[in-house]
């Protein structure tokens, strides 16, 4: 009974707490909570450098950041001179050979990275004073040789090289240089030409105007005494010699007069890189900085940004679509929102970048997108302050900024105040879709003729074309008249006689190939056989261990994925059994059912292209015969997917033609693999397909 009677007070105590609270009414905010960030402390050497101490005793560890904070430096007709004086800093000093200075940073277990213009370190505080003084000395005093700067430039040729076909590093330079202007720091182009016309003497004045302490803070943060920290500093960097950089003038970016598409043909794209690009000016001490940072956050600052719940979620035209506006102190800078998408998609996602920006400007956005925005910005503040690299970062932001002393302090009571109306008015102000410029890379023969049909708010937007260093040029010719009496047979037959005759190849009954790539700095190797009698076996390994392996003897076979055996399906077998001829041409002849499609650019090459299937094409080159390209359509996980294989490098072995680089991509993934072992008739045996 006394239980029951417990029971039924609480209840009715219960029944009225809860009356006297009005649930429909959300609590209030309370005020933003204080920030209070220790002061680093500061001291200035007589040739300029300024460093501040931050003093941190939690782990036993120092970092070290050396920043000169030199204006944008233009590099004009020798650009690359600032890549290759980066790439030579930091590898010893005149005293100390490189390797002796590689091996006593190690034996510390620390790091040492110098820059043209920065520096950085870490060790064991108990080190400090040791790396402290290897960063200075191979900072202030470095070993400029002749042979590691023919070392360093080659290196950068070849990467430079390397980027050719790379349609992410061609769409990145043509948007750069298209919005800046060529003669801007931030657009001018650094090519082969260029690097050639630099000299050791041009990376050695290029240090001596630059590396200077006018402009430069040294932050230590870490297990240190700031006594300690500064007579070591003093004794190490004193010696730095006091100079001022060089002051030029260059030209001011601007935006397009109206908004137009800027395309680059890249015939070997799988995707279409596009980029809604326009100059804006913003620096951290405005007013509004916060009011477009949220802007840009809400538009595409994330995974939960407008730009990606639309293209990705909704269209599912791309893997990601996301937005970044930048600010900077010396000059107007660029915002751009972009996406990688399917070719077929390229006109739809151009139009969709297009109305989100615009809807952002003229509609203001919901009390919920600004509310997740502001809370984003305050956690990731509220995290950032428990790493004691951050108290520095804040510090020299107030110095080279010009920010108010208040700056971090208020934050978040700042980034609380700002109001929907804020956010359009910054939107407004920084974001245009009258003066837009959409820079797209892709390959023209599949995406120009649906590109010159958008429209955007009634208007055509007008296609002008360019090449892949952001010239101006005509539009390429993509459907090339075929000669007269050429057809699908023809362009077979010019092939076989161009990698070695009809009875050269069928005297191949067998061989086998193994190539190599890398991926993400491991070793990848691709292991193939084929013979005569539809057997073939291909495994890829990675770092030594098959992650994937296929086989087919004759009408059976099976597929090995990371250890997992599954048998092949009758349609799985037969459309191995198309990839597992030696020289599927040959079936293609006797076939017949091969069309010729037309001319189209593959790469620097013209290509007859053949549709072999509805889901297979192949690209001869017109001049060699050769094949040079190979393109089949996948579906993946509902989508259809394009995988591109390139040819190249042709060599014979036993009189007969064979690619030795092979290229795949598929996706954003893009795999080179070069031949290093390929025998005809020989090393392939029954056991190989068991």
């Amino acid at each position: 009974m006394k239980k029951y009677i417990l029971f039924s007070v609480l209840s009715l105590f219960l029944a009225a707490t809860n009356a006297q609270i009005d649930r429909t009414t959300p609590p209030k905010k309370g005020p933003a909570p204080e920030i209070n960030l220790k002061e680093p402390a500061r001291f200035e050497l007589s040739n300029g450098l300024k460093v501040m101490v931050v003093e941190n005793h939690k782990l036993p560890r120092v970092n070290m950041y050396l920043t000169i904070d030199n204006p944008p430096i233009l590099q004009g007709d020798k650009a690359g001179v600032s890549d290759l004086t980066s790439s030579m800093l930091g590898k010893g000093s005149i005293s100390i050979p490189k390797d002796d200075f590689y091996e006593e940073v190690d034996f510390l277990g620390a790091s040492i990275n110098i820059s043209s213009q920065s520096a950085s370190a870490n060790c064991l505080s108990k080190y400090f004073p040791r790396i402290l003084e290897l960063m200075a000395d191979a900072a202030l005093n470095p070993n400029f040789t002749q042979e590691e700067f023919e070392k360093e430039k080659e290196q950068l040729l070849t990467g430079l090289k390397s980027q050719e076909k790379d349609v992410s590093a061609i769409a990145t330079r043509v948007q750069l240089a298209l919005a800046y202007g060529k003669n801007h720091p931030y657009g001018e182009i650094t090519s082969e030409e260029t690097v050639n016309n630099v000299t050791l003497a041009d990376v050695e004045q290029f240090y001596r105007n630059y590396f200077v302490p006018a402009n430069a803070y040294l932050v230590i943060v870490g297990d240190v005494d700031f006594e300690t920290a500064k007579a070591l500093i003093t004794k190490n960097f004193t010696s730095w010699s006091k100079a001022v950089p060089p002051s030029f003038s260059y030209s001011k970016p601007t935006d397009v007069q109206y908004t137009q598409i800027n395309f680059v043909d890249a015939p070997n794209a799988v995707q279409s890189e596009v980029a809604v690009e326009n100059i804006t000016e913003l620096k951290m001490k405005d007013s509004d900085y916060l009011h477009a940072l949220l802007a840009n956050r809400i538009l595409g600052g994330g995974s939960q940004g407008r730009l990606q719940l639309n293209l990705r979620e909704d269209k599912g035209y791309t893997y990601g679509s996301y937005s970044a506006i930048r600010d900077n102190k010396y000059s107007p800078i660029r915002f751009d929102a972009s996406a990688q998408v399917r070719n077929a998609v390229t006109d739809s996602a151009v139009v969709e970048i297009l109305k989100e920006i615009d809807k952002i400007i003229n509609e203001p956005v919901s009390v919920e997108e600004l509310s997740n925005a502001k809370a984003e910005y305050a956690g990731s503040f509220v995290m950032a302050l428990e790493n004691p690299t951050t108290i520095a970062a804040y510090a020299l932001n107030i110095d080279t900024e010009d920010l108010p002393s208040n700056f971090y302090k208020t934050y978040l009571e700042r980034l609380d105040a700002v109001s929907i109306d804020d956010v359009q008015k910054a939107a407004q102000k920084h974001l245009t879709t009258s003066n837009a410029r959409v820079v797209v890379v892709g390959k023209g023969s599949d995406i120009v003729e649906n590109l010159e049909k958008v429209t955007f708010k009634g208007k055509e937007v007008p296609v002008f074309h360019y090449d892949k260093f952001a010239n101006k040029t005509e539009k390429p010719e993509y459907n090339a008249a075929v000669p007269e009496g050429m057809t699908a047979n023809s362009v077979l037959e010019k092939y076989i006689e161009a990698i070695g005759g009809k009875s050269k190849l069928e005297g191949v009954e067998s061989y086998a190939m193994v190539a190599e790539a890398e991926m993400q700095g491991m070793k990848l190797e691709l292991e193939m056989k084929k013979t005569s009698q539809d057997q073939f076996m291909q495994n890829i390994k990675v770092m030594g261990n098959s992650m994937q392996k296929q086989v087919l003897d004759g009408e059976s076979g099976y597929m090995v994925v990371q250890g997992q055996r599954k048998d092949l399906s009758p349609e799985e077998i037969e459309k191995i059994k198309e990839e597992s001829a030696a020289f599927p041409e040959l079936n293609y002849l006797s076939v017949g059912n091969v069309s010729l499609e037309g001319i189209e650019p593959v790469g620097d090459k013209k290509a007859y292209k053949l549709k072999i299937t509805d889901k297979k094409t192949a690209f001869y080159d017109i001049e060699s015969g050769l094949k040079i390209q190979e393109i089949s359509v996948e579906e993946i996980q509902g989508q259809q997917m394009e995988n591109v294989m390139g040819f190249t490098d042709y060599q014979e072995v036993s009189g007969v033609k064979f690619p030795f680089k092979l290229s795949q991509s598929m996706g954003p993934q893009t795999f080179e693999f070069t031949v290093t072992e390929l025998k005809v008739n020989d090393g392939v045996n029954a056991s190989d397909f068991e």
